[in-house]
């Protein structure tokens, strides 16, 4: 039983570094998206989609930037446990 749940700790752990990479790149796709339709809305070819993509650029490195330091905090709370008991 408790090699199932050490397996499950493991992949847990393994999703959660995964989603980062994911984050980074979802908020490029909406950016783009979101200034490719406003763009098409206001007759502003490519300004808006410009503009959107470096958005989306700072709003993916920035949702990247608090899971590695959620994940960071995560594990020094497993480790500070891990010592204690």
């Amino acid at each position: 039983m408790k090699k199932k749940s050490s397996l499950f700790k493991e992949f847990s752990k393994y999703i959660s570094i995964g989603t980062i990479g994911l984050h980074l790149v979802s908020g490029i796709i909406v950016g783009v998206f979101v200034g490719y339709y406003l763009d098409k809305f206001f007759n502003t070819s490519p300004i808006l989609t410009i503009v959107f993509f470096f958005l989306g650029i700072i709003t993916g490195f920035y949702n990247m930037y608090k899971d590695v330091l959620r994940y960071i905090k995560e594990e020094e709370r497993k480790e500070k446990e891990k010592n204690e008991g």
